[in-house]
């Protein structure tokens, strides 16, 4: 009897590891949930599509993601409550809290909390070798490049980055996978990718045909930095099979957000879930490597749910009362 008291005792501590939410207060949770990401083709939807599955199976919630068209649609729709979470990006998401967004001008999408940081979003540029593009200033004058769907980040700010350096332009929206298609077919010029790394449109390109992965020049590089919200990133050589040396590029840092009126709990046990699992996460897009609590501080723009803050502030990475909402 004393045995199977003591096995009884393991078997309950070992169900409290492997379900540690059970005994967790789970008042207005919902039934489900739905993760807003991008389109098809790019890592917003890989990441927030697996991302959303891990959730579910360790939390016994259903749940899953949508396909939408990037960070200002995500920004919105979390904000109105439409979708509890998404991906966005930090230049969108300034713009959105301002009332700047195209989506909805003079809106301004304050119900929105940050819950962990994801990675950086480089933004590169990508043409067939037959081309003979291999630099930005390569780009022919009035050549059309694809910037990915309506409102995504590269959408915002590639062309705006594009005019800076002096390209003349046709631009042309689509999903990464749709672009790709166009691209290999002859009906766009250049793609301009800002997307986590490796970008699965790539990765697919580059098993099809013969691609350039274009980077920018020091001075190129350094004029970016002067005029947008983003810093000098390398992308390393092993990132894809075409990349015969390291690419600077520039890059802008990505978050998890939530409808600021998710419960408390449910958003303290999924960033707790998130964190303390890299290695689960890494599996499901290598981007996640930089998805760990040390980046928290690249959050510059939105306040923190405070579901989120509890756990970062219990791990020893504090977050002022002052920046919680």
């Amino acid at each position: 009897m004393k045995t199977q008291a003591v096995m009884a005792v393991a078997l309950a501590s070992t169900l409290a590891v492997a379900n540690p939410v059970v005994a967790q207060d789970r008042a207005g949770w919902p039934d489900n949930f739905t993760v807003g990401t991008a389109s098809q083709g790019g890592t917003y939807f890989a990441y927030g599509a697996g991302w959303a599955n891990f959730v579910a199976e360790n939390l016994g919630v259903s749940g899953g993601a949508e396909i939408t068209g990037g960070p200002m649609q995500n920004m919105a729709l979390v904000h109105t409550g439409d979708l509890k979470f998404g991906l966005t990006t930090m230049g969108p998401a300034r713009e959105s809290m301002d009332g700047n967004s195209p989506i909805a001008p003079g809106m301004k999408m304050d119900n929105v909390c940050a819950m962990f940081p994801m990675y950086e979003t480089p933004f590169s540029v990508t043409a067939l070798t037959s081309s003979g593009i291999t630099s930005i200033s390569d780009i022919p004058d009035g050549a059309t490049i694809g910037f990915g769907p309506a409102g995504s980040t590269s959408d915002t700010y590639f062309p705006r980055m594009m005019e800076t350096l002096g390209v003349n332009f046709e631009r042309r929206n689509g999903s990464w996978s749709d672009l790709g298609t166009q691209l290999q077919d002859g009906l766009i010029d250049v793609i301009a990718f800002a997307a986590g790394i490796p970008i699965p449109a790539v990765s697919q390109l580059e098993v099809q045909t013969d691609v350039n992965i274009i980077g920018m020049t020091d001075a190129e590089a350094k004029k970016v930095v002067d005029n947008f919200p983003v810093s000098e990133f390398i992308i390393p050589a092993n990132t894809y099979q075409s990349l015969e040396k390291e690419s600077r590029v520039v890059s802008m840092w990505n978050f998890a957000m939530a409808n600021c009126d998710v419960p408390e709990s449910l958003v303290y046990e999924i960033t707790k879930l998130t964190m303390e699992n890299n290695e689960r996460m890494v599996s499901i897009h290598k981007a996640a490597q930089f998805s760990i609590p040390e980046n928290y501080t690249k959050n510059k723009v939105l306040p923190w749910h405070k579901g989120a803050a509890r756990w970062f502030n219990e791990n020893g990475y504090t977050i002022e009362q002052s920046k919680i909402k």
